[in-house]
Order: structure tokens, then C-alpha cells, then sequence
């Protein structure tokens, strides 16, 4: 795999490179970051699954505590859950691990450059580069870097850098302000989880309703509702709700109650936040919804 194009006047310094958490996304980061030139000198792992990910993506690089990560290099990715990010900034910073001049980057969604502060106290430069992508933990996540968006979140005097760090790992920046980052990273969970969630969610009842194949039979149709989403937004709703046929979505939800009660609040939340998107924006007609919405609230009552 070639490294992404980047003219080397646009280039930031090679910088040797350390991730203390080696989880799905710290070594698809680091390996991309070495395709651009950088070095990966450090990786701090735990678990067996860390350690085989840093295996093969990181081939060569050593296992260190998180304390010698940050010795050895001059970028470090901190690539924790985001519950665990501001502790293991705040003990960074206290036991003296932090270097002046030192770029820290973590890829939290949540959280902007302020959970760095305790680091950036102590001299390090902050940066929030958040891969807005799904990972394996396998090496096809570097590929899937390319074009990969990335929220950046960073002090003006490092936006530069931190922008052209995310070109060299192939992807895209976005800017999204330290207030945003909560509102941000919402919108990507319930476009990208909660996907996964209603996706595994509809394989289960196909076969309950006895398709052999339901990854076959939903992999047409979902990837052109999503093409068709993405280009045209709320325009592109179609099905019974959109069309205001309320007696089919009352037989829907008897059938969920019969043979999988588990998915009968999902169906009535998504019901009835889709009718009210396709009303507001003309699809369901205004006399077609005010049945819907009736056996929609009556079907949630029951609950």
C-alpha cells in the first residue's frame, strides 16, 4: 500500500510515534502514520487481543508501560475508551510523563482538546483527531482510512499541523469546535451504532420468517437506502409509515409481539420519529397521519 499523496512543502516533521492504548483504532493510526514517514518507536498494551493487534500492524515495536511510551516519542496517541481518557491524562500529567513540546493526541469523539488540559499544563500540545469510522482491529482499517473523515479539534496555532497530520493518515479533515464535540459524536452514534443495532436486528427476523440468506436479500436494498439517504435526506423516506398505512403497521407490530416482543419499542420509536421527519417534510400526507399516529400512540400504550 503506497502512502497517501501529500507534497512534502505540506509535510510535518517526521516525528517518532507512541500509542498508549492499543486497541482497534491506536495501531491502524500509528501504521498509517508510518506509511507517511513517521516512526512508531512505542505501544502500550495489555490484553492478549492488544498485544496481537500491536503484532500485526506494529510489527517490531515494543510493548511498554505508558510512561516509556511517552519517553520515546515525540507523537503520542492516546487511544482509550472515553470513560478512561481523562484519568490517564490527569496521571500522565502528575507523574511527570508529559514532555514540553510533546504532540498528544487522543481520538475521542466526545471530548475536545479541555480533557488534555492537565497535559497541556505541563507543556504538551493538544490535538483531537477523531476517525469517524468503524475498526476491526485488522489491517484492513488502514485501507478504509482513506477519504475517512476526521473531527479535528485543536488550538488555532496547531490546526495546521493537526490537519495535515490527518492527510497524511489519508483521511479528511473536519473542523468541529471543543463545543460541538458532544453533538458531533451523537450524530455519528446514531447514524453508524445504531445501524448495526436495526441492521442485525432485521437478519434475526428474516430468519425467523424462515430466508435462508437475509445478509443476501438486505445487502441490495440497504445499500441503496443508503445511497439514496445520503443523497437526498428525508426524501428518500418510502415504506408504510411514509406512506401513511396504518393498518400495516398495526399488523407489524402484532406479528413483533408474537414472535419477538424484544423489538416492539424499537419499531414503535423509529415509527414514529420517521412519521413525524416524513410529515414535516411533505412525504406522509397530513390526512393519511393522524391514523398512524393513533395506532402508534395506542400500540405504545400498550407496552
Amino acid at each position: 500500500m503506497n502512502p497517501p499523496s501529500n507534497p512534502p512543502e505540506h509535510r510535518p516533521a517526521r516525528l517518532s510515534v507512541g500509542v498508549v492504548g492499543a486497541g482497534r483504532v491506536g495501531p491502524a493510526l500509528a501504521r498509517s502514520l508510518q506509511l507517511a514517514g513517521h516512526r512508531p518507536v512505542a505501544v502500550s498494551g495489555v490484553s492478549d487481543a492488544s498485544v496481537r493487534r500491536a503484532a500485526a500492524l506494529l510489527p517490531d515495536v515494543p510493548l511498554l508501560p505508558p510512561a516509556e511510551v511517552l519517553a520515546r516519542a515525540e507523537l503520542v496517541l492516546l487511544t482509550v475508551p472515553d470513560d478512561a481518557l481523562p484519568a490517564l491524562v490527569e496521571g500522565l500529567a502528575e507523574t511527570g510523563a508529559v514532555r514540553p513540546g510533546q504532540l498528544l493526541v487522543h481520538t475521542s469523539g466526545r471530548y475536545g482538546t479541555a480533557v488534555l488540559d492537565p497535559a497541556r499544563r505541563a507543556g504538551a500540545l493538544p490535538l483531537a483527531l477523531h476517525p469517524a469510522m468503524t475498526f476491526t482491529g485488522t489491517p484492513v482499517d488502514v485501507e478504509r482510512l482513506a477519504g475517512c473523515s476526521f473531527g479535528v479539534t485543536a488550538p488555532e496555532e496547531l490546526r495546521l499541523a493537526a490537519e495535515a497530520l490527518v492527510i497524511e493518515m489519508g483521511g479528511e479533515p473536519e473542523w468541529i469546535a471543543e463545543a460541538a464535540r458532544p453533538l458531533y459524536h451523537a450524530a455519528l452514534a446514531i447514524g453508524a451504532n445504531h445501524l448495526v443495532t436495526l441492521v442485525a436486528q432485521s437478519m434475526e427476523l428474516l430468519s425467523t420468517a424462515g430466508v435462508a440468506a437475509p445478509e443476501r436479500m438486505l445487502g441490495p436494498l440497504l445499500g441503496a437506502a443508503l445511497d439514496n439517504a445520503l443523497r437526498s435526506g428525508d426524501a428518500a423516506l418510502t415504506g408504510p409509515v411514509a406512506r401513511g398505512d396504518a393498518g400495516t403497521v398495526a399488523a407489524h407490530v402484532g406479528e413483533l409481539r408474537r414472535h419477538a416482543p424484544q423489538a416492539v419499542a424499537g419499531y414503535l420509536a423509529m415509527a414514529r420519529t420517521t412519521a413525524d421527519r416524513a410529515l414535516a417534510h411533505g412525504v406522509l400526507k397530513p390526512e393519511l397521519a393522524e391514523d398512524l399516529l393513533g395506532v402508534l400512540s395506542h400500540e405504545a400504550g400498550d407496552l
